[in-house]
């Protein structure tokens, strides 16, 4: 079974959640540095997907400027 990928919605929440339960304290030492390793692979990932969109918008961009210029 493949796994389902992460989306960056779904990691921005996870991430969030995680924040949270460490600012309130309800992590203990175990937990912390799990959480803290599950958040740090989140935000590679939602690093990866804004590098992503930033190159795809870019290419659209240049796209859309060629067109015009060509008219």
């Amino acid at each position: 079974m493949a796994k389902k990928e992460i989306t960056y919605q779904d990691a921005i929440s996870e991430i969030e959640d995680i924040v949270s339960k460490i600012e309130s304290g309800e992590l203990n030492v175990d937990q912390l540095t799990d959480k803290v390793k599950r958040a740090s692979f989140l935000l590679d990932i939602c690093r990866k997907k804004l590098k992503t969109v930033d190159e795809e918008i870019s290419r659209i961009i240049e796209g859309m400027k060629d067109e015009s210029s060509s008219k």
